[in-house]
């Protein structure tokens, strides 16, 4: 049987050896009554590296999303954030059910905010007008194709927020992705943002978790609302190992992926069937099909032949590289979509 090539998610990956063993061998206690040394320093190795005080484990990353927004806001406040953000989108409406919030949802390119996009967005006070009270920025942004922000497009970001009372939160689901790409250090972080969400299970290969980063208060009042949420988990170091391994040995081979999605790019732009690529800047390559096409019949071919990828819309489709797919995969990839006839139908 044909083994598939899985480019659906980079969240689909499976622990290497190595990160195995570090698992098994983890010393651990109960993280619920903080005991548990291999989640504190986890905790504490991200904290270091952002320059942020304190750190928080989670099981996902839509947790540590949902966290932050609840410990920023209150019921009746506005989140103001990309209409294509991921807390938006693929969290379950988790704003509303979590945090009795409202959300603005703006227009950035590839999901890319500015400082000027979003100032006439704050809400002046006013009985009629939820309270403007979070900015969210995701990095990478995952529905703009893995678009990165640099950190000088953050910091007048930073600065609006600063100056009209309002928190900023980090989605960095894929923010190592952003590291390796824009060259920026992952300590000048902590000084832009009130919240950071790192996950752990997207390109690191790690198979569980999430960090929120944060002020010590931040942090103190995000464990309670944990236990709320049900995240607060007992031996969690045998997880939390699996992060630190990852941190280890899986940050600066990210460029491969990187390379390896560029080289999917360029294999589809050469096809009869592919009508539009986003620019790929990281391991995120999302396109638009041709006339005649539909991403359902794309998506039908690709699995007859053995790549499994996604939809994201009726006419686009996202293939995602990660650590489990190799060269000699994505040089298997690339010949099929050479090859590719997936059915055509007639615009007339």
């Amino acid at each position: 049987m044909q083994k598939k090539i899985d480019f659906r998610s980079d969240t689909v990956t499976k622990p290497t050896q190595g990160m195995i063993a570090a698992m098994m061998t983890a010393k651990v206690g109960d993280d619920v009554y903080g005991e548990d040394e291999t989640v504190a320093e986890l905790e504490n190795r991200l904290s270091s590296l952002f320059k942020m005080e304190a750190g928080l484990f989670c099981p996902s990353g839509t947790m540590t999303n949902q966290i932050a927004i609840k410990c920023f806001t209150q019921p009746m406040d506005e989140v103001i954030c990309d209409q294509t953000a991921h807390v938006y989108r693929y969290e379950g409406g988790g704003i509303a059910f979590h945090s009795c919030a409202s959300v603005r949802l703006l227009n950035g390119p590839r999901g890319i905010l500015t400082a000027e996009i979003i100032k006439p967005e704050i809400n002046e006070e006013n009985i009629h007008y939820p309270n403007s009270s979070l900015v969210v920025l995701e990095n990478t942004v995952n529905k703009g194709g893995g678009a990165c922000y640099t950190l000088d497009q953050i910091a007048p970001i930073a600065e609006l927020c600063k100056s009209n009372g309002l928190k900023l939160h980090l989605d960095g689901a894929r923010i190592f992705n952003a590291l390796i790409k824009t060259g920026d250090l992952a300590g000048n972080y902590g000084q832009y943002f009130d919240g950071i969400s790192i996950c752990l299970s997207k390109g690191l290969g790690a198979p569980v978790g999430s960090v929120l980063l944060g002020s010590k208060q931040t942090i103190h009042k995000a464990k309670k609302i944990r236990k709320a949420f049900g995240g607060g988990m007992r031996q969690a170091g045998f997880l939390a190992a699996a992060g630190i391994y990852a941190l280890d040995h899986h940050i600066d081979r990210l460029a491969e992926d990187h390379h390896h999605a560029q080289q999917l790019a360029d294999a589809l732009e050469a096809t009869s069937f592919v009508a539009s690529i986003m620019p790929v800047e990281t391991n995120i390559v999302i396109f638009k099909v041709a006339a005649g096409y539909t991403a359902a019949s794309i998506l039908d071919s690709l699995t007859e032949k053995g790549i499994l990828c996604g939809a994201t819309g009726p006419d686009t489709l996202r293939f995602v590289t990660h650590l489990d797919t190799d060269a000699e995969q994505i040089a298997q990839a690339i010949q099929i979509i050479k090859e590719l006839k997936p059915v055509y139908r007639s615009q007339n």
